[in-house]
């Protein structure tokens, strides 16, 4: 079997025209792409081969497009859509054209596309504000969602590159949005925060409208907004250059701080005033508009006011006026313009004698009102009433703690009483003083022994004494006299028959120490007795002496003899009393006369007035020799008896008080008489 292989070769025609898959097309450019731009058309279908197929492609006339076709290769015959001038959607949004297509047959066979230019919308359009400048008033502390203005911006671009959203700018450290509410879509801005014109007077707001276009584009426009002003601020007070303390000695207009009132609002509303409040020593003086100085206005005491709370209040002109105050504390300073000042310009110290050396008699004390160095004091001795003796050979003074301090024991016997003065200086520029007087009383101690007089000896001597046997009972024996050189109740003695113990013959007076006879005698006596006399003072502890007498009895009166002493008649015991009383008399009146005549020399010289207070003592003699010492409301009688041999007067001179419980005169054995008067005219008196 054989297979043989025919090949038809069919010719063809040009019966077939060029066709499209599709009747139109639709295409869309962008009006903002540049000439030169190229797009690739659909490529026509014939059904014949050869020349019978496509062999070009034809565009409609138009201004925007042209063809570019292209011939051979493997792909045949194809064509580009070239843009020969830019779009503009705004002048022509659609653009119709007609691609046709033609093949090589005689004649030649064609088809058309319908060709839809869809010019693509660009945001080529920027929005544009009704108003550069948008100026507006809005007042001070409006409320929220208080309406202030509306923008209006528009942009002739289409759906999303028309569509206008404004917004604030930020600038500074300022964002409007925390004032200001804005409404994107619509413009519209109302109040959102609290708006003060004392932060900001004015707002300087950038606005922007921005479309929504796929490249955006935005304006700017300008929005002032004026905020008229309220008055709802205090004025504010500023304290500068305050020079405090104060020296308490500044002269009047001396300035003490410079002050400034201030308002933070507007117009009249920021004029302020300013005045001092209150009775202060202190005024403020005008400088230039809203600046004063607070000056002195008048005298400054620190001792009586350390400091000051001055109260200043300033007060706006605004509708209603608003006011403040503010409290400034000026602090005084001390100068050294007070004296010390002792409690007591006259003092009296009472030291016991015998006390040891280095004993503190007293500690003086001084106050200065003054603040540290102007009050810190010292003190020093001055002049004394000692004669020949410095006081600084007697006294030592602490100069800081006062403290004075005897450098010797004291003895009563000797001196009684001695003055000096105290002087305290303060540490100031310059240095204030004042003085003081001290009086030193020295204290009687019990510290001496009675001693026995003349006409007899202590024990250990025995003395006789002859009575007659015929005596009748109360007859004079002997007088024992001793002195005791204490003072007060030291030396206040009594008299004792110590020896024999239940003696009944013999007796002796406590305070006169006058032996006499108790009864007659009698045949069972002894012709001896042999008596110890035992004189005591008051002291405490008492202190004593004894006399040995020997009392002989005589037959008769002519054999007494008087070996030792004169037995004391009537008369030679008047004469005695009369000597006596004349001589207390004499001194009293010789120490009057010095106590006047230093008083009078201390008035003299003294300028302080120390002894003032003190009225001159008056002594006042009696009929029966006895004598007073008066002194204001006190007086002290002192009688004296006819035997007394010592009388220890003690007279203070001004400025020595007489001090309670002092003794004013003591005898051996005599009786004294101290009568005080109370404030209530009663008396007091002691024996």
């Amino acid at each position: 079997m054989n297979v043989h292989r025919i090949e038809v070769i069919i010719l063809d025609i040009n019966d077939n025209s060029p066709s499209f898959f599709e009747q139109s097309l639709s295409m869309d450019i962008s009006e903002l792409l540049s000439p030169g731009e190229r797009y690739l058309l659909p490529v026509a279908v014939d059904a014949d081969i050869g020349s019978n197929s496509v062999k070009t492609y034809k565009l409609s006339p138009n201004e925007h497009f042209s063809l570019d076709v292209q011939t051979g290769g493997e792909h045949g015959v194809s064509a580009e859509l070239v843009l020969q001038k830019a779009l503009d959607r705004e002048k022509q949004p659609i653009i119709k054209l007609i691609l046709t297509a033609v093949d090589g047959g005689k004649p030649a066979r064609s088809g058309t596309l319908e060709l839809t230019v869809n010019v693509i919308d660009v945001n080529d359009n920027t929005p544009l504000f009704s108003k550069s400048l948008y100026k507006v008033r809005v007042e001070e502390n409006a409320p929220p969602h208080t309406f202030v203005i509306k923008l209006n911006a528009t942009d002739l671009d289409e759906g999303t590159n028309g569509k206008v959203l404004y917004s604030f700018i930020k600038r500074g450290n300022i964002d409007p949005l925390d004032i200001f509410d804005l409404n994107p879509e619509t413009g519209e801005i109302t109040v959102k925060g609290k708006i003060d014109f004392e932060e900001t007077p004015a707002y300087e707001v950038r606005v922007q409208a921005k479309d929504q276009g796929a490249s955006p584009r935005s304006a700017h426009a300008k929005l002032l907004i004026e905020i008229i002003d309220v008055n709802d601020n205090a004025p504010e007070i500023y304290v500068t250059s305050l020079m405090t303390p104060v020296k308490e000695d500044a002269e009047m207009g001396t300035i003490v701080a410079f002050i400034t009132g201030s308002d933070k609002d507007g117009g009249t509303n920021d004029i302020t005033a300013c005045n001092v409040v209150g009775s202060v020593p202190f005024k403020l003086k005008s400088n230039y508009k809203n600046d004063y100085s607070l000056v002195v206005d008048g005298p400054l005491d620190r001792e009586n006011i350390s400091f000051y709370n001055v109260t200043i209040m300033a007060t706006d002109e605004g509708s209603p006026p608003l006011s403040s105050i503010r409290i400034i504390t000026v602090e005084v300073s001390d100068v050294n313009d007070n004296t010390p000042r002792f409690m007591e310009s006259v003092i009296n110290v009472y030291v016991k004698e015998n006390s040891p050396t280095g004993l503190v008699i007293f500690k003086i004390n001084a106050v200065d009102p003054d603040l540290d160095s102007n009050a810190k004091l010292s003190y020093a001795l001055l002049d004394s009433s000692l004669k020949n003796i410095q006081i600084s050979s007697v006294l030592n003074i602490n100069s800081e703690t006062g403290e004075i301090i005897s450098l010797q024991s004291f003895n009563f016997e000797e001196l009684k009483a001695f003055q000096f003065r105290v002087q305290a200086t303060d540490s100031g520029v310059p240095p204030l003083s004042s003085k003081a007087t001290i009086n030193v009383l020295i204290l009687d101690e019990n510290d001496n022994i009675p001693t026995i007089l003349a006409p007899y000896s202590e024990h250990g001597t025995v003395n006789s004494e002859n009575i007659p046997y015929s005596a009748e009972a109360g007859y004079f024996v002997a007088k024992i006299r001793a002195v005791d050189a204490d003072s007060g109740y030291n030396a206040l003695l009594s008299y004792h028959v110590s020896e024999p113990k239940g003696n009944n013959l013999f007796r002796i007076g406590t305070s006169t120490g006058e032996i006499r006879t108790k009864r007659r005698m009698s045949d069972n006596d002894l012709k001896t007795h042999p008596l110890v006399v035992l004189v005591s003072d008051n002291g405490e502890p008492s202190l004593s002496a004894t006399v040995s007498i020997d009392v002989v009895v005589v037959e008769s009166t002519a054999d007494i003899q008087t070996q030792f002493r004169h037995v004391p008649t009537k008369e030679d015991s008047f004469s005695d009393l009369n000597l006596y009383l004349l001589i207390a008399i004499v001194s009293v009146s010789a120490i009057f006369l010095l106590s006047l005549i230093s008083l009078i020399a201390v008035r003299c010289h003294r300028t302080d007035g120390s002894f003032s207070r003190y009225s001159a003592p008056m002594i006042t003699t009696h009929p029966d020799g006895s004598w007073s010492y008066s002194k204001s409301t006190q007086q002290y009688d002192v009688c004296f008896s006819s035997d007394t041999l010592k009388s220890d007067v003690v007279v203070f001179p001004p400025p020595f008080p007489p001090v309670d419980g002092e003794l004013i005169s003591i005898n051996g054995g005599d009786t004294f008489t101290r009568t005080q008067t109370l404030p209530n005219n009663e008396k007091v008196s002691g024996f």
